[in-house]
């Protein structure tokens, strides 16, 4: 079956003069004027959307993270929660601006009094147990890494499958707030690593499983101002072109990428001034 319009294929790509076209039960969806033949109801890039949900700051201790907040950025963080599971806590802020309305700060550091037994037995998110990035951190927080968020999880997760990427299985997490029991789901591989040296993103998804308002809990509906804003998330890897590919698989913008030794770059409006962090490839 055709849709009306004018198509030529090669290698498993089309250029057509229309939006979509249907060949022997694919569907092609437009990546420019470029468009990929997926299995259908799999919509990859030009019908999935991400965006960028929070940034992550790890530090050695939540109280060493606050004061490296309050004197670098100019402000104090925001409550967080316990992350039980992973043995983990942190502190939020609202960096949400029009061009990434849904965007927060995350202060996350291992919780000294987690109870053993309700950890998970794989690795920690972020990380988190690498002796690299403990060494590091140990010295100052520091970003490391962010997370996109995503309508469709599976969806985003198979179509990184498909370029070689193994983002991991999701996980069902949540934790306790005043206003109830917030619920999301997360892509994490057992060892726990970020993948590219961070500037691959996490998947997030907000929401248990058919919620029919998932995001009424997110950090960035129920946190005030901060006078702390997302200017710009930039980053850098020696393979810039496949992590483009990735990010073009998902739909992800508002992201600039360039070839370079690996690092992930945010600039942010602060009460002190722009003030830009880096990963520097940890």
């Amino acid at each position: 079956m055709h849709l009306p319009c004018r198509v030529r294929a090669n290698h498993g790509y089309s250029r057509t003069d229309c939006g979509f076209s249907v060949v022997a039960g694919r569907v092609m969806t437009k990546i420019a004027s470029v468009q990929r033949i997926t299995p259908m109801g799999q919509w990859y890039g030009g019908g999935m959307k991400t965006q960028i949900d929070h940034l992550v700051v790890v530090a050695s201790t939540l109280s060493q993270g606050v004061q490296w907040c309050e004197a670098t950025l100019g402000i104090t963080p925001g409550p967080g929660g316990e992350h039980d599971k992973q043995g983990t806590h942190n502190r939020l802020f609202k960096i949400a601006t029009p061009e990434h309305p849904m965007a927060y700060f995350e202060i996350i550091a291992i919780h000294p009094h987690a109870d053993p037994a309700l950890r998970s037995k794989n690795a920690r998110w972020f990380d988190m147990d690498d002796p690299a990035v403990q060494k590091s951190v140990a010295k100052q927080p520091r970003l490391l890494h962010f997370v996109a968020g995503t309508p469709d999880i599976a969806a985003a997760r198979q179509a990184w499958f498909d370029q070689g990427i193994d983002r991991g299985t999701t996980i069902h997490a949540n934790r306790r707030t005043p206003k109830g029991l917030l619920h999301w789901q997360f892509s994490l591989r057992p060892d726990g690593q970020r993948l590219f040296q961070g500037t691959l993103p996490s998947l997030i998804q907000w929401g248990k499983p058919g919620d029919a308002d998932p995001q009424r809990l997110h950090p960035r509906n129920t946190l005030p101002r901060s006078k702390v804003s997302l200017e710009r998330l930039s980053v850098s890897h020696p393979n810039a072109t496949k992590l483009q590919a990735a990010f073009d698989a998902v739909g992800l913008r508002g992201v600039n990428i360039a070839p370079g030794s690996a690092n992930v770059q945010a600039v942010l409006k602060t009460p002190k001034g722009l003030v830009t962090l880096n990963s520097d490839g940890v």
